[in-house]
């Protein structure tokens, strides 16, 4: 089943169960979503070292326990993330700038990883504003089904392994396009940003056997690591970080200033790769859910198990050792968060998506807060969970928006608005 069906299902599963009730058969099986329900938990301390003293400074932060959090990540739940240099090499494939109606730039850009092999490769696709005449700050998000489906643009290449079938019907490429509904692109543009998108499908395919054609396989070799050593989500942070590589280059993009978004899944290797990879200068949850920025020691909606029956390529074989035996994680999905710090960070939740838990995700915002104050930071500024549709938080910010599980244009508005906070 193709990324694209199964988000439509998933969404109408999860607005079916909404409307009839807040615990309903549209769940698996032994899944939590009442809130009286929620055994007590322990979260782990990030402040707390492993030899019983408790981080006092940014200094014993940033050289003892950020790389030892960090470590207990790679080993536990996303496997290792490839510290080897790769040169990458990439060419232009086309520009214009005369795009969506004058507005923009568009430019299509071939990123090649691997030294030698030139079928290993992403296609970037960037829209940067006419009306910004310096470097452009940008942002960054991996898209589900392939370029053609961001926005109607017909001069859009099509991606090698985005969707070519809806409801497994073989569509002409020109009624694909667009269809992806989670894109503002124009919204984004008439903000005065740029945005650059590529298929997630490039990095690695998304299924059990995609490490055999993906990345992992392709370049163990030039990365010195095996396939099994990193999973899907750990591919797919990585080569966010190669289109990193490429912005830096563009003289056209101001590279100091990259929010990173990732949606769902995708919010997942965004936080990893934003953990990973200090260059992105803003980093942005919308919905990650389980291994994402929920709580995985807080007993609702998806769980260790649950996403890991379902997706066993995502995490690292040791994370199946949690399976309904979270309380042996030595992490939780706060720490995640707070090796972000002291880098701006936007966590977003639906009310309608309980499978992800937007209370989980709050909750792990705010116990990333005493790691940004470490850093003289303000975090979320309370410990109460906001109302539908009012973000809160200062370095540190969340949302709580009414509708299901998807990228909406209130979304990106708080996206935007929080990047003028930082960088205008």
């Amino acid at each position: 089943m193709s990324p694209l069906k199964q988000f439509s299902l998933f969404a109408i599963g999860i607005l079916s169960c909404v409307i009839q009730s807040p615990i309903c058969a549209q769940f698996p099986p032994g899944t939590n979503v009442d809130e009286s329900k929620v055994p007590a938990y322990t979260l782990p301390d990030p402040l707390l070292m492993s030899n019983g003293n408790r981080v006092k400074n940014v200094t014993e932060w940033n050289s003892l326990q950020r790389p030892y959090i960090y470590y207990l990540f790679e080993e536990n739940v996303y496997g290792k993330y490839p510290l080897q240099p790769v040169n990458i090499h990439f060419k232009i494939r086309e520009s214009s700038s005369n795009a969506l109606n004058g507005t923009a730039t568009r430019k299509q850009v071939r990123i090649y990883l691997h030294p030698t092999d030139t079928t290993v490769f992403t296609d970037l696709l960037i829209y940067l504003p006419n009306t910004v005449k310096t470097r452009v700050p940008i942002f960054l998000s991996l898209n589900f089904n392939g370029n053609q489906t961001v926005n109607k643009d017909p001069a859009i290449f099509p991606s090698q392994n985005g969707v070519t079938q809806i409801n497994g019907v073989v569509k002409p490429l020109d009624s694909i396009r667009g269809t992806d509904p989670n894109w503002q692109i124009e919204e984004v543009i008439a903000r005065g940003y740029g945005i650059a998108t590529a298929h997630y499908g490039d990095f690695e395919p998304d299924n059990k056997d995609g490490w055999k054609t993906g990345i992992r396989t392709s370049l163990k070799d030039v990365l010195k690591i095996q396939p099994d050593e990193w999973a899907a989500i750990g591919a797919w942070a990585w080569g966010i970080s190669r289109i990193m590589d490429y912005l830096q280059q563009d003289p056209a993009i101001d590279s100091k200033k990259v929010a990173l978004m990732g949606h769902s899944r995708l919010g997942k290797a965004s936080l990893w790769a934003g953990a990973s990879d200090p260059r992105f200068a803003i980093i942005i949850s919308n919905e990650s859910g389980e291994g994402g920025a929920a709580l995985s020691k807080r007993w609702y909606g998806e769980t260790v198990k649950k996403i890991n029956d379902q997706f066993p390529h995502w995490f690292v074989a040791a994370y199946k050792k949690y399976n309904d035996n979270e309380k042996a994680l030595p992490v939780d999905q706060h720490m995640l968060l707070a090796l972000i710090a002291p880098r701006p960070l936007y966590v977003a939740s639906a009310e309608g998506d309980q499978w992800s838990d937007p209370k989980g995700e709050f909750l792990s915002a705010v116990n990333a807060g005493k790691v940004y104050a470490l850093f003289g930071k303000k975090g979320l500024g309370t410990d109460t969970m906001p109302p539908v549709n009012h973000p809160v938080g200062n370095t540190i910010r969340y949302h709580i928006r009414s509708g299901n599980h998807a990228v909406t244009l209130y979304d990106w508005q708080q996206y935007l608005q929080f990047a003028d906070t930082q960088w205008k």
